[in-house]
């Protein structure tokens, strides 16, 4: 760690000297997924299967039925929940009548498990929590390393897991132009500010493209690259300036695999963020372009980053914030790291 007088530590990454260059740097030397050991828990008897229908391309209900026959066949009861809207899988979840024993099986991507955790944490609910990834962006399910239906399956049987970090986050309801009180969610993944928000925004419009609107869309917004002020605090650590980027992370990856925050453990206590300050067009295009190689991007001059607890971001007027790959808030926003507050099923 490098400290500045009166700004936040800033964590120095070392090169991976047995990669080769790319970008001009070496790939960094990345951070464990987990710190702890897995916690040895009972087998699955009772499993709620909360379901996206809609996630991957309407992959969900389909996916979801061969979990169910799979669990069945191994005599362990299944309760199947489908959403039929957005935000949906927060009230089933937070309705669910449970044992701490259940599981509780997502069956989606990313935005999917931060609705079933967050209706989890909502109603102060205990158990387990596993993962069956269907969804267009499968972050966790990369990081876990989960790579079919059987392997979630067979993992959510066995019942062992990792208390995983999570963080709340307070902040406007609603994209600007259409604020709407206030939300709580809570994040497992990862919260974003600035350009990759504006990127996702312009990608959403363009989903006929597939994978690649996400590129297209963050190749959009550098060439539009707007001013976006903020005031960002960091564990009581204020910066005011113009910036970029904000990428905060519980997670290593993000959006389409991207290698998002090379430092990250899921159960450290601590969230990372990625501040990428405010650049010229070719600045970032070469940032996002180190990013894309292996997470190089923490290399780059113009890159700060840092570890937190809390975390606020305040801005003069309102501005969008994505939260594990959902676009569904405004700034001011306030944050909190939870440890260790989601016992989530892994295996090693």
């Amino acid at each position: 760690m490098a400290k500045t007088d009166g700004q936040p530590d800033i964590l120095e990454f070392l090169p991976d000297l047995s990669s080769k260059k790319k970008k001009g740097v070496h790939k960094p030397i990345y951070a464990k997924v987990f710190t702890k050991d897995i916690v040895q828990g009972e087998d699955a008897k009772v499993i709620h299967l909360m379901v996206n229908p809609f996630s991957g391309k309407k992959k969900g209900q389909r996916i979801a039925a061969q979990a169910k026959l799979m669990f069945e066949e191994r005599s362990i009861k299944v309760e199947t929940h489908l959403s039929s809207y957005s935000g949906e899988l927060i009230e089933l979840t937070s309705k669910l009548t449970t044992d701490e024993s259940d599981i509780i099986a997502v069956v989606g991507g990313d935005g999917s498990l931060s609705e079933v955790v967050t209706g989890l944490m909502l109603a102060k609910k205990t158990c387990r929590v596993g993962l069956i990834p269907a969804g267009t962006g499968n972050s966790m399910a990369n990081d876990l390393k989960i790579t079919s239906t059987e392997e979630a399956v067979s993992r959510i049987c066995n019942g062992h897991y990792q208390s995983l970090d999570l963080a709340k986050v307070d902040m406007v309801a609603g994209l600007p132009g259409n604020e709407n009180g206030v939300l709580t969610r809570y994040s497992i993944n990862l919260v974003t500010w600035g350009l990759g928000v504006d990127s996702t925004i312009k990608a959403e419009k363009m989903r006929w493209m597939g994978p690649m609107r996400y590129d297209v869309g963050i190749l959009m917004a550098i060439m539009a690259n707007n001013r976006r002020n903020a005031t960002l605090t960091i564990d009581g650590n204020t910066i005011e300036d113009d910036f970029t980027l904000f990428l905060i992370q519980n997670s290593q990856t993000g959006g389409s695999m991207l290698p998002l925050a090379p430092g990250a453990s899921l159960d450290d206590g601590v969230m990372d963020i990625g501040i990428l300050k405010k650049m010229k067009r070719g600045q970032i295009l070469k940032a996002f372009g180190q990013l894309k190689k292996e997470g190089r991007h923490v290399f780059h001059p113009m890159v700060d980053y840092h570890r937190f607890r809390t975390l606020e971001i305040s801005t003069p007027r309102p501005t969008a914030i994505n939260v594990d790959g959902e676009n569904i808030g405004s700034t001011p926003l306030k944050m909190e790291v939870m440890q260790g507050a989601l016992r989530f099923i892994h295996n090693s």
